[in-house]
């Protein structure tokens, strides 16, 4: 049996789409966005104050109303480096909202998810290490929403320590990757599709079942045709 990654994700509840602030084209195609993703400071500042939101900052102070919760950035290892682009996206974000932003929890492993397909990134799951304050409130912060397992795992992690996630925000994704909350007719089409063998060899690798999985995440295990395929990609990808 393989060590199930942790920490275990928590239930989805009605965990708010994540507030997606600039398309790709915009992020990607910037001139600074290569050199941010690389970990410079300063290109990152750049990249981010040249693609955010104010509106998206309005709908995210309106939707935690009455909260002053703690922004907490996914910043990540890259091939390249540390991703600057989390961090310096969730420091505009306090600058404009006047909420306080965490720095002591971080990504603790490399996954090497950019540019990677749907099994890849299931396989290789992100783990974060970091000191989370019991009781109190976090909005997450990244930078790119694909799938979604990333921010599921943080916010696992978060949660699990007895933190309490209230919504996330990206900088940029594809519009369909906003729904991180699994619906239950997505979970029944996955259920049916491969059956409770598959979802018992689920949580020996990972450590939860699929009602923890992401909408994208259990659409991409839901158009797999066989069990079999899914387990030997994931084999492979690790």
């Amino acid at each position: 049996m393989s060590n199930p990654v942790q920490p275990p994700r928590t239930p989805w509840g009605n965990f708010p789409d994540v507030l997606i602030h600039a398309s790709e084209s915009a992020v990607k195609q910037h001139p600074a966005y290569g050199a941010a993703k690389s970990g410079n400071g300063a290109a990152s500042t750049a990249l981010v104050n040249a693609t955010m939101s104010d509106a998206m900052n309005l709908a995210l102070l309106r939707l935690l109303q009455g909260h002053t919760p703690v922004l907490v950035s996914a910043h990540a290892y890259e091939r390249e480096g540390i991703n600057a682009i989390p961090e310096s996206f969730a420091v505009e974000i306090s600058k404009a909202l006047g909420w306080p932003h965490d720095v002591g929890v971080a990504q603790m492993n490399v996954v090497a998810h950019t540019g990677a397909d749907g099994f890849s990134r299931m396989a290789r799951q992100a783990e974060f290490t970091g000191v989370v304050q019991p009781g109190v409130e976090y909005v997450l912060v990244d930078d790119f929403v694909g799938m979604g397992g990333t921010l599921a795992n943080l916010r696992g992690y978060i949660e699990s320590n007895g933190g309490r996630v209230l919504a996330a925000v990206c900088l940029t994704g594809k519009p369909h990757s906003s729904k991180l909350a699994l619906s239950p007719t997505r979970l029944d089409e996955l259920r049916s599709k491969h059956g409770a063998e598959l979802e018992r060899w689920w949580v020996e690798q990972f450590a939860h079942p699929f009602d923890a999985l992401t909408e994208s995440e259990a659409r991409y295990l839901a158009r797999t045709e066989a069990a079999d395929t899914i387990r030997n990609r994931i084999a492979a990808a690790k």
